[in-house]
């Protein structure tokens, strides 16, 4: 009995360890991704067609139990010593509950493919964005713009959107809930879909299909902005990086030279990396890591510090520095607005 208590303790005790390093949730930068709460076009026909489904699988289920309670009350023994009379069984009801099933399914069948259709049809004037898939992050190409960014993808707001899926690695699926369904990402082939927003705001995405370790954390945002913020936002990120000065320059020496310039891009210097997310504007993003750290001072410097710490299994490979070097690589890459 010692011995086991002994155990319960100790795994109470690891527990709480793994409770205290397991890194909080993604950060609240956008609202909870239900798809019943649609912000465009087709997600409420989504959320439409889900609403009838459920009403309708209400009713025959109140319908069903509702019969079986009444029967099982209505015809329960009463007296152990008769015998119930055999039913052999009824043609015309077995008919009934064989066609009524068949028309339910049919009815819901129709409604699955006009929504599918709608939702297949992109309109002829959607803007095309490349969205690759990465573990565990998204890249969002703007082909016809000349940007690229990491894990936020800004839109204009009744811009609708085609989206052109790939992936470099495993098989992932591309979902925001709030704006469109889902879609498998693969790699080898180019899989599409488009969506909308409606109103401004941040719309939360993740990946909906496990893809490895960090498959709960491969989160990314819509940032669904106004068209005339949408193109100050544009001519922004078609800069190249501002020039680092005072203790920034430290850290853009930092950069340059050590480790980061192999897989990261910025845009204005000598770093021409594809293998990580493209640092040219990476101040002015909302978060860090697939929306799991706010984009801080502080967050940065404990990323930087130790990515593994932060999100277990991540690609990232960093030489260890001293605190006054990732203070001042940090305050480099908050500088790249």
């Amino acid at each position: 009995m010692k011995k086991y208590r002994l155990f319960n303790n100790r795994a109470l005790l690891m527990v709480i360890s793994l409770m205290a390093v397991t890194p909080l949730p993604p950060v609240a930068v956008a609202e909870p991704p239900s798809p019943l709460n649609p912000a465009s076009e087709g997600a409420r026909e989504i959320a439409n067609l889900y609403w009838v489904t459920f009403w309708i699988a209400l009713v025959i289920f109140l319908l069903v139990e509702g019969l079986l309670l009444y029967t099982v009350i209505r015809f329960r023994q009463k007296d152990p010593k008769v015998i119930p009379p055999k039913i052999h069984g009824s043609t015309p009801l077995e008919i009934a509950w064989t066609i009524a099933p068949a028309v339910v399914l049919l009815i819901i069948f129709v409604l699955m493919v006009r929504t599918m259709n709608a939702a297949a049809r992109p309109p002829d004037n959607a803007m095309p964005i490349r969205v690759i898939g990465h573990q565990w992050w998204w890249e969002f190409q703007y082909p016809e713009l000349g940007i690229v960014t990491g894990n936020e993808l800004y839109v204009p707001v009744g811009q609708p959107i085609i989206a052109e899926l790939a992936s470099d690695n495993v098989i992932h699926s591309f979902w925001i809930p709030r704006l469109a369904g889902k879609i498998d990402v693969v790699p080898g082939q180019t899989n599409t879909m488009w969506f909308q927003a409606d109103m401004p705001g941040n719309y939360r995405g993740q990946c909906a299909e496990l893809c490895g370790l960090q498959h709960a954390n491969m989160n990314f945002m819509v940032v669904a902005v106004p068209p005339d913020q949408f193109e100050l936002w544009v001519r922004r990120q078609q800069q190249p990086a501002v020039t680092a000065s005072g203790e920034a320059a430290e850290g853009e020496q930092l950069f340059l030279n050590g480790q980061c310039i192999t897989c990261h891009t910025i845009a204005g210097i000598q770093a021409f990396g594809g293998l990580g997310p493209n640092l040219t504007h990476f101040g002015s993003r909302q978060t860090i890591a697939g929306l799991m750290l706010r984009n801080t001072p502080e967050n940065l410097v404990r990323w930087l510090s130790d990515p593994q710490a932060v999100k277990p299994g991540n690609k990232m490979v960093i030489e260890r520095l001293s605190r006054d070097e990732v203070e001042a690589l940090a305050q480099y890459l908050s500088s790249l607005h």
